[in-house]
């Protein structure tokens, strides 16, 4: 590998293309900062160097691969220096003169490394853990290619990403949850922060499950809460205000479709296509069941007015297999018209059956079925007979199995 030589110029040019290591090599040079010695120490080093990266990214051997090794040599230390020197080529020349260019060309490929494993996003199941290793070297490859704009350009987008995951982390740890628990659950970090900025306004100490974040949304209705209340916590730590700040303007945002009353809140989070996946609850299946299972007992209950007896139950399934309201109490008169409207139009028990499944608590849903199914058998001739002109053996079949009064 040659090494660039100073040049005189008669005039400035407005946009230096020359790669970073270059300008910084001749401006050494000039001013005195390299001297002959050092630069052909440079020479030797930088022919050892193309070889090993050539050999680290294919193979030594090719000519093609060793021209694109030189690109790759130059473009590593050049990152380096631009990025250690912030730009000032004696600062950059300086460190040409007291490190080897193997060292400074490792530099720049530890930074890129560095920035190929930060998260290129927010969501917590899309990032990978762990350092770099093999699989990651195609994409060293590239981006040992890559101009120093491009480079910044991407540090700084996952720079951001990186602050949005760890004040989620510190959020999570804040209220019981591990970074485990998050990577195994794969919520958006800004999902996290935001259901984390509610829980501070309600003054909650553990993220919710869905039963619980429904309640405190529920809560914060009826409450009618004003926006101007809901403020970053007051220990969140320095480095992370701007990034949360971001996030409580976007929950400041969704205010107004938060405390609209008019929408339940499963329909909002779990429907609405702009709010899916927008905040971050725990899923807890047996938490969500017990929940249904109580809403399911606490309608079961209304229904029967509190009782579960033999007759409250078959009186109830009677009237849905007629196909009428149902009914927890007949009076003579109601009885024998859903007698009659049994013979005339038929019954079906299974609509019954499938009441059951549909309302009855679910311990009881078993019991409640095999009660139902027994008396449509051995209830169905009579209720059917054509015998019966009178009704007389229906009615006293019904005052005697259901609730007829």
């Amino acid at each position: 590998m040659t090494l660039p030589q100073p040049e005189s110029t008669q005039g400035v040019s407005l946009f230096d293309a020359r790669p970073f290591f270059e300008k910084t090599l001749i401006h050494g040079v000039q001013h005195g900062l390299i001297d002959p010695a050092r630069l052909a120490a440079m020479a030797e080093e930088a022919h050892k160097g193309m070889v090993q990266i050539a050999r680290y990214f294919g193979s030594e051997y090719l000519r093609p691969e060793l021209e694109k090794a030189r690109d790759r040599l130059v473009n590593l230390i050049s990152l380096h220096l631009q990025d250690a020197s912030r730009g000032d080529l004696r600062v950059a020349a300086g460190l040409l003169r007291d490190h080897s260019l193997l060292s400074r060309s490792k530099a720049g490929s530890d930074l890129l490394k560095a920035l190929i494993v930060m998260p290129q996003n927010t969501h917590f199941g899309m990032n990978e853990r762990g350092g770099f290793s093999d699989r990651h070297i195609p994409q060293l490859a590239r981006w040992s290619l890559a101009s120093f704009a491009d480079y910044q350009a991407e540090f700084l987008a996952r720079q951001r990403a990186v602050q949005v995951v760890e004040a989620a982390l510190w959020f999570a740890d804040q209220l019981g949850l591990s970074a485990d628990d998050l990577q195994d659950a794969e919520p958006d970090a800004e999902a996290v922060i935001r259901t984390a900025l509610l829980l501070n306004l309600t003054r909650r100490k553990e993220l919710p499950d869905w039963v619980t974040f429904e309640k405190m949304i529920v809560g914060l209705r009826k409450q009618q809460i004003e926006a101007t209340q809901l403020t970053l916590p007051k220990n969140l730590p320095e480095a992370y205000r701007t990034v949360v700040e971001s996030v409580r303007q976007s929950v400041l945002a969704d205010w107004p479709r938060l405390l609209d009353a008019r929408l339940p809140a499963r329909k909002l989070f779990d429907q609405t296509p702009a709010f899916m996946g927008r905040y971050f609850w725990l899923e807890d299946a047996l938490s969500e069941v017990g929940q249904h299972d109580r809403n399911r007992s606490s309608a079961w209950d209304k229904l029967t007015q509190g009782h579960s007896d033999d007759g409250t139950v078959l009186t109830l399934c009677l009237c849905v297999a007629a196909g009428s309201a149902p009914k927890t109490l007949l009076t003579d008169k109601t009885a024998a018209t859903l007698v009659r409207k049994i013979r005339k139009h038929g019954w079906q028990p299974e609509l019954a059956t499938q009441y059951l499944q549909a309302h009855a608590p679910e311990q009881h849903q078993d019991d409640f079925i095999g009660l139902w199914q027994e008396f449509v058998h051995e209830a169905q001739t009579t209720l059917l007979s054509d015998r019966d002109t009178k009704l007389q053996d229906a009615l006293a079949l019904l005052r005697r199995e259901s609730n007829v009064a």
